[in-house]
């Protein structure tokens, strides 16, 4: 059984990260553990650099405190007036990384973001909806559920997987 310490207990972050390995490799045992591990970054990353540094910074942090085969560390950001997520897998030997799409904000969540608020606390505001960012996100406010959270993350995560479904092409 393989061990995947997904450095979130976010629903819609460790619905995506296992719904990608089992896309990606269908006959493998999995056990998905949620954790909750710092980022070292704001809560509300504000460039695409604080945005990758925090999904680093998670995987070190849960690879020195779980125990686990493989960490996936999901940061979610800023880049421009886009907000977009940052995936790095890490086996202790192979590492993948990758971007989700970017998702155009309205101004006035850029600037609220730029107030010091929290995307999913604007999108709760703009829509009238509670704790959004454990469900669909802005992601499914803003494209009225065509995408979600999950689905936009799900493509990003299968991308980070390419190391490790061809490892003898990135050694």
């Amino acid at each position: 059984m393989t061990r995947v310490i997904v450095t979130s207990k976010n629903p819609a972050k460790v619905s995506a990260v296992e719904a990608a390995f089992h896309d990606v490799f269908p006959d493998t045992l999995f056990t998905f553990i949620g954790v909750s591990v710092p980022s070292d970054v704001p809560d509300q990353p504000m460039t695409a650099q604080e945005t990758y540094a925090g999904a680093c910074n998670r995987v070190r942090h849960a690879k020195a405190k779980y125990d686990g085969d493989v960490y996936v560390g999901v940061e979610a950001g800023l880049d421009g007036q886009h907000t977009f997520a940052w995936m790095v897998i890490d086996d202790g030997t192979t590492q993948g990384e990758a971007r989700s799409a970017s998702l155009p904000l309205p101004p006035e969540a850029l600037d609220a973001l730029h107030q010091g608020e929290e995307l999913g606390n604007v999108m709760d505001r703009m829509f009238a909806t509670q704790n959004v960012k454990q469900k669909g996100g802005a992601i499914g406010m803003l494209t009225g559920h065509r995408l979600t959270r999950s689905s936009v993350y799900h493509q990003a995560l299968i991308m980070a997987l390419i190391p490790f479904m061809h490892p003898h092409l990135y050694r």
